[in-house]
């Protein structure tokens, strides 16, 4: 069993493997991202239920626009029509819903549905869902800089009030706990632009299940290991 009292306050992950699951059993692509759904559905409910506060799933970063139309299309389709069938379970489960990324550039279909349901969830206070969109983590800190800049330039700040916590206040992630946990499916021992400034000090863990297998138990297991992990933040 995993120690409840030893949780991760914020749990992120690459869900990798899709492509390669449906490749695995001779089907199209987007049957494997299909499927990856159900296990971010599954695993949703289990972080809510057991106590992390938040949750980030990489959903499409901006590398993945250069995948092919008929993929992307595919794409956009199952996160319209997730965010249409969740609504409801995500309310009843007290769950907020949080996008991160430079959502402008999304559909506007999905975009719309997407901001309405974050306003709608915005009172839900047992977990936070947070999805990375056309979200880069290079392009994260360079909107951080922008935004600095322009605090600088209408006389709000001067270089010396610039620190840690300035910064990270200009971050998507901005009121979110830092991330405790990072796992990645698949085997791919990449972090892919993913929130390169918040994982600075987060257990990195890597697992073999490609993640439309990625299911309770997996889940479980990846926080069992967090668990034995000594953290010691670069003190020793």
């Amino acid at each position: 069993m995993i120690d409840k009292l030893n949780l991760p306050r914020h749990i992120a992950i690459i869900m990798d493997g899709n492509g390669r699951w449906a490749e695995k059993r001779h089907l199209p692509r987007i049957l494997g991202h299909r499927e990856g759904v159900k296990s971010v559905d599954i695993i949703t409910q289990e972080c809510a239920k057991i106590g992390i506060e938040a949750l980030t799933l990489y959903s499409f970063s901006t590398e993945n626009w250069k995948r092919s139309s008929s993929e992307i299309n595919g794409l956009m389709n199952l996160l319209h029509n997730y965010l249409d069938k969740k609504y409801k379970k995500l309310q009843n489960n007290g769950i907020r819903l949080n996008a991160i990324g430079r959502l402008d550039g999304l559909p506007d279909k999905v975009r719309e549905r997407l901001l309405d349901i974050i306003k709608k969830t915005s009172k839900n206070t047992k977990m936070v869902l947070t999805l990375a969109l056309n979200y880069g983590g290079r392009q994260e800190i360079i909107d951080a800089a922008k935004e600095l800049v322009k605090r600088a330039e209408k006389q709000m700040l001067s270089s010396d009030d610039i620190d840690e916590k300035l910064f990270s206040s200009c971050l998507y992630t901005k009121g979110l706990p830092e991330v405790d946990l990072l796992i990645r499916t698949s085997e791919e021992f990449r972090i892919s632009n993913f929130l390169l400034w918040q994982i600075s000090y987060a257990e990195i863990l890597v697992v073999k299940t490609l993640w439309p297998n990625f299911r309770k138990e997996e889940l479980f297991q990846a926080i069992k290991v967090y668990q034995k992990r000594n953290r010691r933040f670069g003190g020793r």
